[in-house]
């Protein structure tokens, strides 16, 4: 049914939760699975010249954390006896990145965690998931966290 199962990650323990689910997803269909790492490049645009962290050092920290991110999921996924494919994605936004990934591979869904912002968080940070669901033209499987 899944030939080829995308996994955005970005650290959270709901997107390790997602990772487990696709991984419970592939070993019954035989998917593949392939988990992202999207980075924003350029988060900063717009906010002023004087930042106390510089571009340079979060582009950095950002491919660190994606490396060890991207390599626990890899240990998820090859635990089941999968063959895991990671990726470290640069988009403007998380969302575009998934999409734009997804098509790429031919993704025939995407499971990803939702943090279930509300209000305010929600309005401020924006919901990465709602996007992708209005977007996606493949299945969008949303695991809460």
């Amino acid at each position: 049914m899944y030939k080829h199962i995308l996994v955005p990650v970005d650290g959270s323990s709901t997107s390790m939760q997602a990772v487990r689910q696709a991984v419970d997803i592939a070993s019954t269909y035989g998917s593949a699975v392939t988990a992202i790492y999207v980075i924003d490049p350029y988060p900063f645009t717009g906010v002023g010249t004087e930042l106390a962290y510089g571009q340079a050092e979060y582009v950095t920290a950002a491919k660190a954390e994606a490396r060890e991110t991207l390599a626990a999921a890899r240990t998820q996924v090859e635990a089941a006896g999968l063959k895991a494919n990671t990726r470290m994605v640069e988009a403007h936004a998380a969302w575009r990145g998934i999409i734009e990934t997804a098509d790429a591979i031919k993704a025939d869904l995407v499971v990803m965690g939702s943090h279930g912002r509300h209000g305010l968080e929600k309005l401020m940070l924006g919901s990465v998931t709602q996007r992708v669901l209005q977007h996606a033209t493949q299945p969008v499987l949303v695991v809460r966290g």
